[in-house]
This record gives structure tokens, C-alpha cells and sequence, in this order.
């Protein structure tokens, strides 16, 4: 998944562009923003918009 994600660890702000970059342990999530899929949307563009919660979720039990 492309976007913006900004992770705090170890007091410093590290950015990333690809969701797969995000270390597996970090301090605090500070920005997450996956990249907006305009319209129209075929099937498999709404199953990637719908794992967007799931992909937070996930992000949110990765911090210390």
C-alpha cells in the first residue's frame, strides 16, 4: 500500500511511502494516509480501500 506514514521512534519522525517499509515496532503512529484511489473504482480497488481500517489497526498494535 502507497501513501503517507509518519512513525515517532526514539524521539525522531521517520516517513514512509510504502505501508511494507513501517518497521514492526515503533514508538507512536502520527500520520496515516494511504494513498486516495480516484474514481471510478473497479472491484479490487474497493477490497485494497477496505483493508485500509485493518491496515491501521494493524500499525496501532505495532507501537510500543
Amino acid at each position: 500500500m502507497k501513501g503517507l506514514f509518519v512513525v515517532r521512534d526514539q524521539g525522531k519522525l521517520l516517513e514512509f511511502k510504502d505501508f511494507d517499509s513501517i518497521p514492526l515496532e515503533f514508538d507512536h503512529l502520527i500520520t496515516f494516509e494511504p494513498e486516495e484511489i480516484p474514481p471510478p473504482h473497479t472491484p479490487e480497488q474497493h477490497q485494497i480501500m477496505e483493508s485500509y481500517h485493518s491496515a491501521l489497526q494493524e500499525l496501532m498494535t505495532r507501537e510500543r
